[in-house]
């Protein structure tokens, strides 16, 4: 059982295409879920497995290693990679966030040195923004980076950082002028795989995304060449975040119409096969009411997102907007999973159930990429 397929106005030919070959691979993978929940991390194979398909940075340009597609082909991705409940796998933060970083802000020389790499797999990236002590006030940050001849010296940590314990390659925030607020924060790629003085910590135990390595990444004295500022201006950074922003708030709400929707359509086939009192679930009008209501939160929040991907396509998509679609489509997710698992029962509670899992993993995107107080804050300083 499932819920009618919803096929949006962007999506051509080829983005189902992509969507419909990266669905099978992500269901391919449901036989190593377990072990990687057990490990906190999936396999690196799999990360070259999916640059082997092409499904890393599919919508960088070919001249750079990538597919030549459009944000298009990265919505298909999360749809395919949250539909089939592999939340494990950073390739969201990946390709959806620091290929494009590079891409918009990096010179020639960036481009063509990351880039390719990032393409196959032999590079993953992590973007390194949240502090210990710093969130969302990323003008604040501490870590910092001097000059010494032609390097910086970079001291400082990070952590909550997807793929941290993968990643030879990260995106750091930090303060190249630490007399200065927000005009003090420049973006510095560190290859972590030709430093010394770079420690990653532990992999951080979740309540969920239990496959996905989340780590604490420290800094002391790591000397990387200035050539490694991204772009050639220092205090750029903050600009260049601000910027990039929507994009990654735009791919959190895309994940999360994908995961409405795999909850939903498992939810139905739970219901129509559990009977009570004699019959199905699905016979009582309450439980048939509450799934009209899902559906139609998946409808509202998946037309939301949709239009929003068309107005990224045309390079249209405001601060404000982004901010108040992922505030909205992540509380509806998890609104959404919450009557999902009622549905179940005790069954809903059992981690073995991928509903389960889907609630627990639900509960951070209305944190991470900025938390839902701050996309009403900023949506509200447009009003």
């Amino acid at each position: 059982m499932s819920i009618e397929k919803f096929t949006p106005n962007w999506m051509t030919e080829e983005h189902e295409m992509i969507y419909d070959s990266a669905l099978k691979m992500f269901q391919s993978w449901d036989l190593k879920d377990e072990q990687w929940r057990k490990n906190g991390m999936i396999d690196r194979d799999a990360w070259e497995e999916a640059g082997e398909m092409g499904f890393l940075c599919a919508a960088i340009p070919s001249e750079y290693g990538g597919g030549g597609g459009d944000f298009g082909h990265e919505a298909a991705l999360i749809y395919a990679q949250t539909e089939a409940n592999q939340s494990g796998f950073g390739g969201m933060v990946h390709s959806g966030i620091v290929a494009p970083y590079i891409l918009a802000h990096g010179t020639e020389e960036q481009k063509q040195a990351w880039l390719p790499k990032m393409a196959t797999g032999e590079y993953i990236g992590a973007i390194a923004m949240t502090e210990p002590g710093t969130g969302s006030d990323l003008q604040n940050i501490k870590t910092y980076a001097v000059k010494d001849g032609d390097d910086y010296i970079i001291n400082g940590s990070k952590t909550f950082i997807t793929n941290g314990q993968h990643a030879n390659l990260i995106l750091l925030a930090c303060k190249t002028d630490r007399e200065k607020g927000a005009q003090g924060v420049s973006l510095i790629i560190v290859e972590t795989d030709n430093v010394e003085g770079f420690e990653r910590g532990r992999n951080l135990d979740k309540i969920g995304l239990t496959s996905q390595d989340t780590s604490e990444l420290f800094f002391s004295n790591v000397r990387v060449p200035q050539t490694n500022l991204l772009g050639t201006v220092e205090g750029m950074g903050f600009i260049q975040m601000m910027q990039e922003l929507p994009r990654e708030r735009l791919i959190i709400a895309l994940s999360g119409v994908g995961s409405m929707k795999l909850a939903i359509n498992l939810t139905l086939d739970y219901i129509k096969g559990r009977e009570a009192f004699g019959k199905p679930i699905w016979k009582f009008q309450n439980t048939r009411f509450k799934m009209a209501e899902c559906y139609a939160d998946y409808l509202a929040a998946s037309t939301m997102c949709d239009a929003a991907v068309d107005a990224m396509l045309d390079g249209k998509l405001s601060v404000p907007h982004a901010s108040l679609i992922k505030y909205w489509v992540t509380e509806k997710q998890c609104e959404v999973i919450d009557e999902c698992v009622q549905l179940f029962g005790g069954y809903g509670y059992m981690t073995e159930y991928p509903i389960a899992r889907l609630y627990a993993d639900a509960r951070v995107q209305k944190i991470y990429g900025g938390t839902n107080e701050i996309m009403k804050e900023l949506a509200s300083r447009f009003m």
